[in-house]
């Protein structure tokens, strides 16, 4: 099949294949955008290319005006009932779509070509407007390479040389420019903000509400997608410490619980950090927080107040939540420092607590009777026993899963006394209920459990499926706010080590066997996926967040290092190396007739001799002859002279000289 493809394309004329070439780099540049277009662009986006691609293979004539511009208008007319606006990312790129597919159709003049060209390298630059992976870069790579080699094959006015030779010199071309493109990226003042995105456009992606309802994280726990990654400086915490804090719900209306907070004014965020104690050993920790329109910092339980974000300036909750002041569509990274043993706000108000305690009205009748039993255990017995009756009703005859069935409108009784199968929102819902019914202030807390250390970088990455709910009591003013986390004792696993351990799924038919070595991290699949992790955490690292703050470091430990007289030293013996070695390289590979006959202009110069550039052997020889010299020096000279001119215009008698080039050595070295 490719031998006949490759005859095929021999076969063609020279308008014929170029034509082809600048084809394939269209659908090069187009084909990624088909994942995001409208379908019917997509469609008409390949009948254009098919049609011009016909037009091509068989000679015929390009459309005429007349039937080009009525459908290109009624394109325009078709982006704007799809999207009701031709502004903005989505209606700019499916123009530039339609309208480079159109052009192919309207090429008749070089001109036309080179519009192609650059329209379509202005297009491509847009793909990052969806994604920014590693992958992505490699692909538009390749796409620059055979643009590249479209226009420079339109270059050739002669012979044109096959098309790996021409591949290779645009791949030669972006090489030589790439250093360049570095040193902008690296050098040029950065912005606030995505390196790629239109204001209004960068759409949030899917993650933690500040809501939660029976059901709401299920969507979560099925994602494989990545919320953020952290980073610990020394050792880490264990597993089941790893609780990241998100949004705390403290209002519940019958069916959802919210958050009631509010940023905190500074002197009252001083206050708050007044009231929190420290026990135990500190965990300093850095986390890369991924796109998504949130506005919560997942800070480990519990970070000290005031973490260093980078372009942004947190607020405290009285929930002690961690917030950036508003919705964030860009990457963030923050620092700060955790200490999984602590006291919080043990010095409350009965009036601040009531907010804790609230419950509606006319809801979950069984629920309240079973919660005036525990608040009478509580009064005989203490909170604990309180707590730990609840938590020995959730291990015995309680299932954790993610599929527990639609609740009615008391949808706490039915899970309790009913279905009694639940994921991690039912069990910490119902807990702070039953808790607040017993006379208990109580919350549920948002956020993620656990994360995935990878060994490669040593970096924790935490999945949407990672999301989970616990609760937290008030234990008076000796203990203050204190995590109980119900899942735990329902399903401990899921604490220990993580949801897929705790809900194993199926793997497709004839996959299990490969599913089951992916869990393993010690198999091969997973160090793959965990050096694939790695090294796009690192893209993510040091190139997608380039940010002004990293710039600035950069260049501190950039100035500081050239500060080193050895690291000076260092640079400048290996730019001497190689400059040595390009000079040595030259040197073997220049001819030997023209290195003896430099070498012997050298000689020239000392004796006052400065050959003109205008100036043949023949003629200088004349002038050396005037030298005032020894008579065999004059006529080492001026033999040198006359076989160079033989050797260099290919006289007769100097070809049927034995080994003229060593005879012409020998001469150099007489006429020294």
């Amino acid at each position: 099949m490719i031998a006949r493809l490759a005859g095929m394309a021999s076969r063609l004329t020279r308008d014929k294949a170029d034509t082809l070439l600048l084809l394939l780099a269209a659908v090069m540049v187009l084909a990624p955008h088909f994942g995001h277009l409208p379908l019917w662009t997509s469609a008409t986006v390949c009948l254009t290319l098919c049609w011009r691609g016909a037009i091509t293979l068989r000679g015929s004539r390009l459309p005429p005006m007349w039937l080009l511009l009525p459908v290109s208008l009624l394109a325009m007319g078709g982006v704007y009932l799809t999207f009701r606006t031709l502004l903005g990312r989505e209606p700019g790129v499916t123009m530039l779509a339609l309208l480079l597919t159109f052009k192919l159709l309207e090429m008749h003049a070089r001109r036309d070509l080179f519009v192609v060209i650059f329209l379509s390298f202005f297009l491509l630059l847009t793909n990052f407007f969806y994604s920014q992976s590693i992958l992505t870069a490699l692909v538009m790579i390749a796409t620059i390479i055979v643009l590249l080699s479209a226009q420079i094959t339109f270059q050739f006015t002669g012979t044109v040389p096959p098309l790996a030779a021409r591949l290779k010199l645009a791949a030669r071309v972006f090489l030589i420019a790439a250093p360049l493109g570095v040193l902008l990226f690296v050098g040029f003042p950065r912005i606030q903000g995505p390196l790629w995105g239109l204001p209004g456009d960068a759409g949030g992606k899917s993650g933690m509400s500040d809501t939660m309802s029976p059901g709401s994280m299920t969507s979560l726990a099925l994602s494989e997608e990545v919320a953020f990654r952290a980073r610990f400086d020394g050792a880490a915490p264990p597993q089941e410490q790893l609780y990241w804090r998100g949004p705390v719900l403290s209002n519940y209306d019958g069916r959802a619980w919210s958050r009631i907070g509010r940023p905190l004014h500074p002197v009252a965020q001083l206050r708050l950090a007044r009231q929190l104690a420290w026990k135990g050993p500190s965990y300093p920790y850095e986390v890369t927080l991924e796109p998504g329109r949130r506005q919560f910092l997942f800070m480990l339980e519990l970070s000290e107040p005031g973490p260093s974000v980078d372009g942004g300036n947190p607020a405290y909750t009285a929930e002690l939540e961690q917030l950036v002041g508003a919705s964030s569509d860009k990457r963030l990274r923050y620092t700060s420092v955790a200490h999984p043993k602590y006291i919080a706000q043990p010095g409350l108000e009965p009036e601040t607590l009531e907010r804790w305690l609230q419950l509606p009205q006319g809801f979950n009748p069984r629920t309240l009777r079973y919660a005036a039993q525990i608040q009478a255990l509580r009064a005989e017995r203490g909170d604990d026993a309180a707590i730990a009756a609840v938590l020995d009703m959730f291990r015995k005859g309680f299932e954790y899963t993610l599929e527990p069935g639609r609740l009615g409108r008391d949808e706490i009784d039915e899970f309790l006394f009913d279905t009694r199968k639940g994921f991690c929102e039912h069990y910490s819902g119902s807990f702070v209920y039953v808790m607040r019914a017993a006379g208990l202030p109580a919350r549920v807390v948002n956020g993620y459990q656990g994360g995935e250390r990878n060994p490669v970088d040593g970096y924790y990455t935490v999945r949407q499926s990672d999301a989970h709910a616990w609760s937290e009591v008030w234990l008076g003013p000796q203990r203050g706010w204190t995590r109980i986390d119900p899942t735990a004792a329902v399903a401990p696993e899921r604490i220990r080590s993580s949801l897929a351990q705790a809900l194993p799924r199926e793997a497709p038919f004839g996959l299990q066997g490969l599913a089951e070595l992916a869990r393993d991290q010690y198999s091969w699949l997973a160090q793959m996926r965990f050096s694939f992790s790695a090294m796009n955490n690192a893209w993510n690292q040091w190139i997608l967040d380039y940010n002004p703050n990293r710039q600035q470091d950069f260049f501190k430990a950039l100035a500081a290092a050239f500060g080193n007289w050895r690291l000076l030293a260092g640079l400048a013996l290996c730019a001497g190396l190689v400059l040595w070695m390009k000079y040595r390289r030259t040197e073997r590979a220049r001819d030997p007739v023209d290195a003896a006959y430099l070498a012997f202009c050298r000689q020239l110069a000392r004796h006052g001799v400065d050959k003109a550039p205008d100036e043949g052997p023949l003629d200088l020889a004349q002038r050396v002859r005037q030298l005032k010299l020894p008579r065999e020096k004059i006529a080492a000279m001026t033999g040198f002279l006359e076989l160079y001119g033989a050797l260099k215009y290919g006289a007769p008698a100097a070809q049927r000289e034995h080994q003229p080039v060593a005879r012409l050595n020998s001469l150099l070295k007489q006429s020294r």
